[in-house]
């Protein structure tokens, strides 16, 4: 049985290339557009791992990763946060609401690989 990767960016191109390099290393994607859908999707379909944006509109992804944190259904998945932010501040902010790890974008899709093998 594949492993299931919850994608989360307000971003359609940028879930769409993740969809489809992940897919191809034979993980079941399920994708979500903002926060909203990402907490009802990561409730139904239990993801092994979230990928989730920082930035987007209506609930960010700071409130998104305390919303799971705080919910004994998702706040032991892995969450990889995407972050245009480069500042520290933003990053210790992610890491003290329970951040498994992050990514700053611009991204090689390798690398995000090699940090979603260390998890799952």
């Amino acid at each position: 049985m594949a492993q299931k990767i919850l994608v989360v960016d307000d971003e359609p191109n940028l879930v769409r290339l993740l969809e489809s390099r992940l897919k191809a290393l034979h993980y079941d994607v399920i994708v979500a557009y903002d926060g909203k859908a990402c907490l009802e999707r990561a409730k139904r379909e239990k993801p092994h791992l979230i990928i989730l944006d920082v930035v987007m509109p209506g609930m960010d992804g700071f409130e998104v990763l305390h919303t799971l944190r705080h919910s004994s259904e998702t706040n032991l998945i892995p969450v990889i946060m995407l972050t245009q932010k480069k500042d520290s501040g933003s990053m210790l902010d992610a890491e003290d609401l329970g951040c498994t790890d992050y990514i700053s974008k611009p991204f090689k899709p390798q690398e995000l690989v090699k940090i979603i093998k260390r998890y799952i």
